[in-house]
């Protein structure tokens, strides 16, 4: 098997060519210029979709929309340039705020780490003050969360 390089970031031409893709697949499909459109547009379609999935799911508990706004970023990376230069961005974004964070002392993780922990606490309260304690929570805390304020 041949030796994987990363990309070169300073090529313009970011996106591989039909005799540089890994994959048989996707080599047969660039070496035809009509399936390729078909597959450019297919991929814009999903990526697409999965970007406007993300701000609609964001509200949800947990991370929400970022891994479905960075997985329609990867979708779109693998056959645009444009989008392969955002995705080269955030996650050279990614690697400087985790190397910026190793290197704070232990007091202020912790309390980063409590201020992310209480931004959880009230974004649930939130969801529940707008959508109402959910059915399936066992009475008993059913009871204590109707103590809040604006919870019904």
């Amino acid at each position: 098997m041949a030796e994987q390089k990363s990309p070169d970031r300073t090529d313009h031409n970011v996106t591989l060519d039909a005799g540089d893709d890994r994959w048989e697949w996707r080599r047969k499909i660039r070496a035809n210029p009509r399936k390729h459109l078909v597959y450019r547009i297919g991929v814009g379609v999903v990526g697409g979709l999965l970007i406007i999935a993300a701000p609609l799911t964001g509200w949800l508990p947990g991370p929400g929309g970022i891994p479905l706004f960075i997985a329609g970023l990867a979708v779109l990376a693998s056959e645009f340039e444009w989008a392969q230069r955002v995705l080269y961005r955030v996650k050279d974004w990614v690697k400087d705020l985790t190397a910026w964070t190793g290197k704070q002392p232990a007091w202020l993780k912790a309390l980063g780490t409590v201020a992310l922990f209480l931004c959880v606490l009230v974004a649930i309260w939130l969801y529940m003050a707008v959508l109402g304690v959910p059915g399936w929570l066992p009475d008993s805390w059913e009871s204590l969360l109707f103590k809040l304020p604006l919870l019904p």
